[in-house]
């Protein structure tokens, strides 16, 4: 049996939500693929991916507050790839994650308070 809340959940809702953690999930992954096995050897880079492991929970949990902070962080992943972006595939793989995950946290935060109930 679905709880209230999940039961009137629009599909563009739980769309936008499994993009967010989609690409949240892929950052994390290029974060320790990137720092940890692609170079020579490991570097302390790799701790870029502990921020990104805080708002996992509150993503999954359809928390709104997370959504709309998470929008926020992100931009420094974006930062260092757009600034990153001529050392190759993984600095272009992070920017466009990281532009992902802006885009559906914004959809998402967008179209559920549009659906709230006043």
């Amino acid at each position: 049996m679905q709880s209230p809340e999940t039961a009137a959940v629009p599909p563009v809702v739980e769309a936008t939500r499994w993009i967010a953690v989609a690409a949240l999930l892929g950052l994390i992954v290029l974060q320790l693929a990137w720092h940890l096995w692609l170079p020579a050897r490991p570097s302390l880079w790799v701790l870029k991916a502990l921020p990104l492991c805080i708002p996992l929970a509150g993503l999954l949990k359809r928390q709104m507050y997370t959504y709309r902070w998470t929008s926020l962080l992100v931009w420094l992943y974006v930062l260092d790839g757009a600034a990153r972006t001529a050392e190759g595939l993984p600095p272009a793989l992070e920017l466009a994650l990281s532009l992902i995950l802006f885009v559906a946290c914004g959809l998402h935060v967008r179209i559920r308070l549009r659906n709230a109930k006043p």
